[in-house]
């Protein structure tokens, strides 16, 4: 059974930074790409970032660049979303999602090839 476990978030000020962590379990983490989707009160999941399956490459929505980042620890079987400079637009919960294939660049941008996901875990950034 494929479980990830994200933690990390909370309420932050705005300029703060928060780490999340993404455990995951269940399938061999080392060949799956990797990313974090973000869903605010009244909106759609959306994509925040990705990272290839080998961790070497990762994706960002424009709106974040320069402020997160993704990084996939294989050691750990982790995957974190580091955020800096938060903005009280990032306060959505934070969901972590693994590919439904193995081996895959993670460049999607979108959901669609996202088959396993975690509980979500709420940042709140006040201004």
């Amino acid at each position: 059974q494929v479980q990830l476990v994200e933690s990390g978030g909370g309420l932050v000020q705005a300029g703060g930074s928060l780490r999340l962590s993404c455990a995951v379990s269940g399938l061999t983490f080392s060949q799956y790409a990797m990313g974090w989707f973000r869903q605010a009160p009244g909106k759609e999941r959306e994509f925040v970032a990705s990272t290839s399956w080998t961790g070497v490459s990762i994706y960002l929505v424009d709106s974040v660049k320069g402020r997160f980042t993704i990084v996939k620890d294989n050691s750990k079987n982790t995957v974190y979303l580091q955020m800096n400079d938060l903005e009280p637009e990032d306060t959505a919960v934070y969901y972590c999602a693994a590919d439904r294939r193995p081996y895959s660049s993670g460049r999607y941008y979108s959901r669609e090839n996202f088959e396993y996901w975690g509980q979500g875990t709420q940042v709140t950034v006040s201004s």
